[in-house]
């Protein structure tokens, strides 16, 4: 048997490219979709007594009314465009010559042009710039919240906040009502993270189908990028793709590397795929044309093992300590080089909550209670510190009313369990 026949054998793949495509395709609501997560925004300003928030995260602004632009760029460019929200007016700044983006959309009355105060377009005038923009955007504030309203606010340069401060308004952090607001999905949008999801696993099948030891992990990695782009995704958050040695510890990013023959090759999707919601699991490959050694199954299986302890203990109600008490014990040797999370919610990046390992949580660890309605990865990183190869393992489920739902589909490695 030739490599390349061993792989194409592997595993039972055919599935993924035979996806239920009338479940992907399925009809979404997108204005119901809107309207919910408008409404969850509202509701948390609300209860935490904030009259007005300006977000400037492109994702939360996104999240808020649907519209999108160039949202790594002005991520990064801020003010430069940016959603002033209150229970009544919902009105978008929008980047210069783009303001037609906004438009059409009934969670946006009204599309403005955005005042960009950031240095590399104000220069030696960014001081000036970033008043300008604190008196146009207070006097709208003022407009339609009042004098010394509380405001929201999100990352912004300092300039710009300590002038917006100075127009007399208690300015107040948005994260936790905005995050709060992202954790619990609605059915419709359940729809659109099915959809990323499935068009994720028929990238990762791709990427699968591609895996040729004398590849260099740059090029393995564009198959998943082409593949979700070609099938209406938006872009991969980070660059998780590695290989051999390079595979632990965590967090190396693709590179030129080649792919060797019979090396581990480990994949963590971060996908802000298809309506902009992230598809988030991770698995681990083996290049062939040999089979997986000893170390690299045992590797595997105590991984598998530690995902699908952590997906039995889920349930709704439980604290995020309780969770952490229930949660696998990550053996000794493994422990140094451990994922920093036991688990984390996503939504359209991921997001809140952070779930830590039993360990973690006197020094990381925050309380609160897992609820219907969140959508969370369930993580693991196994390897030896200073050691061999590593093992990245993630799922993505749906905590339902009775327990969990299992979101991603992509199947394990039967050679290496």
């Amino acid at each position: 048997m030739t490599m390349f026949d061993w792989h194409a054998e592997r595993a039972d793949l055919d599935g993924i490219a035979q996806l239920d495509t009338e479940e992907a395709g399925e009809a979404i609501d997108l204005v119901a979709v809107r309207g919910y997560r408008l409404g969850r925004v509202r509701a948390k300003m609300a209860e935490f007594g904030i009259d007005a928030m300006i977000l400037t995260d492109p994702v939360n602004i996104r999240y808020a009314t649907g519209t999108r632009n160039m949202q790594i760029f002005t991520a990064r460019n801020q003010p430069s465009r940016y959603l002033v929200l209150t229970q009544n007016r919902s009105i978008l700044h929008e980047f210069t010559g783009a303001l037609h983006l906004g438009q059409g959309f009934e969670t946006v009355d009204e599309v403005r042009p955005a005042m960009t105060a950031s240095f590399v377009a104000a220069g030696e005038h960014i001081a000036e710039r970033e008043k300008a923009w604190a008196r146009e955007t207070g006097a709208l504030l003022r407009e339609l919240a009042g004098s010394g309203a509380t405001v929201g606010i999100e990352r912004i340069n300092a300039g710009a906040a300590v002038a917006l401060g100075d127009e007399g308004f208690r300015l107040v952090d948005a994260q936790q009502p905005v995050e709060l607001a992202r954790a619990i999905k609605s059915a419709e949008e359940m729809k659109c993270v099915q959809a990323s999801l499935r068009a994720t696993e028929i990238g990762v099948k791709r990427l699968c189908d591609a895996i040729r030891p004398g590849l260099t992990e740059n090029e393995l990695w564009s198959v998943l990028h082409q593949a979700v782009i070609a099938q209406g995704g938006d872009y991969v958050e980070t660059r998780l793709l590695n290989s051999g040695k390079r595979t632990n510890p965590w967090f190396q990013e693709t590179g030129a590397k080649v792919i060797g023959e019979n090396e581990l090759i480990a994949l963590d999707t971060d996908v802000v795929g298809c309506h902009g919601y992230y598809s988030d699991f991770s698995r681990t490959f083996h290049a062939g044309p040999d089979k997986p050694s000893e170390a690299q199954r045992e590797l595997y299986k105590t991984a598998y093992e530690q995902v699908h302890h952590n997906m039995g203990i889920l349930r709704p109600g439980m604290t995020f300590r309780d969770y952490a008490e229930a949660a696998w014990d990550i053996p000794e040797k493994y422990h140094a080089n451990r994922y920093y999370l036991s688990a984390h919610g996503c939504g359209m990046t991921g997001e809140y909550p952070y779930l830590y390992h039993r360990a973690d949580f006197p020094d990381a660890g925050y309380d609160g209670v897992i609820e219907p309605g969140m959508t969370l990865c369930v993580e693991s990183f196994i390897a030896e510190e200073g050691r061999g190869e590593g093992v990245k393992l993630e799922q993505q489920v749906l905590v339902t009313e009775t327990g969990i739902e299992l979101l991603s589909r992509f199947p394990f490695e039967e050679a290496l369990l």
